[in-house]
């Protein structure tokens, strides 16, 4: 049995500071880089994902609803779409960006890439990024880059809970992937819509446990 960790969105956008933080995102960057140090030998393959938006259309809004819509938040090429300083990346062997032209809420939607292949100088950032510069015309999705590693088990952490972990462990769940969540490792937005998200990963056959139980 193959088993993959798969790190999602954690963004500087979605920590604090960012532009659609998550309350305890920054500390959870900390937290999985302790987890990686001391687990990263019980995975073959650990990957992450990464908002990576475009021209994602109505997904961003001036007034958003914070359901369908949000506001402008991991635009390509900028500070608010990298990974988190305090998120040790030494043992991350691959990443796929999601959602450039659309909402891409679950990691299975995106493909790899490399986010520091920009072509950008230092003070650029800001600097419009085509899907060109960082993802290969033929580069895999997640699902074909964990088949290519005969990977049948998923272990998921990241942000938030009930927007791209959720939709990320249903889609895995989908593929059928024998899927855990660990919840110590994850952050969510609202709690009521976190229960609601851990009975629905249940219903799917997705293992909710701490990294303690691992």
């Amino acid at each position: 049995m193959a088993e993959a960790l798969v790190i999602v969105d954690v963004q500087h956008d979605f920590c604090e500071g960012g532009a659609l933080a998550v309350e305890g995102g920054a500390a959870l960057a900390a937290e999985l880089s302790e987890f990686l140090e001391d687990s990263h030998a019980d995975y073959d393959v650990i990957v992450a994902t990464q908002d990576w938006h475009i021209d994602p259309g109505a997904h961003f809004s001036d007034a958003p609803d914070f359901q369908r819509s949000w506001p402008v938040h991991c635009v390509a090429g900028t500070l608010g779409a990298e990974l988190h300083e305090d998120l040790d990346t030494e043992r991350i062997e691959a990443r796929f960006l999601k959602g450039l032209y659309d909402d891409g809420y679950s990691g299975f939607e995106g493909r790899a890439g490399d986010p520091d292949r920009t072509g950008l100088k230092e003070g650029e950032k800001e600097k419009a990024v085509s899907p060109g510069d960082v993802i290969e015309e033929d580069a895999p999705d997640l699902d074909a880059y964990l088949q290519e590693h005969e990977i049948d088990t998923v272990t998921i952490v990241g942000i938030a809970t009930d927007h791209c972990v959720r939709a990320t462990a249903l889609d895995a769940a989908e593929n059928d992937y024998a899927v855990k969540l660990l919840t110590d490792l994850t952050v969510g937005v609202d709690e009521e819509r976190i229960r609601q998200t851990y009975e629905e990963l249940r219903e799917a056959g997705v293992e909710l446990l701490s990294s303690e139980e691992l």
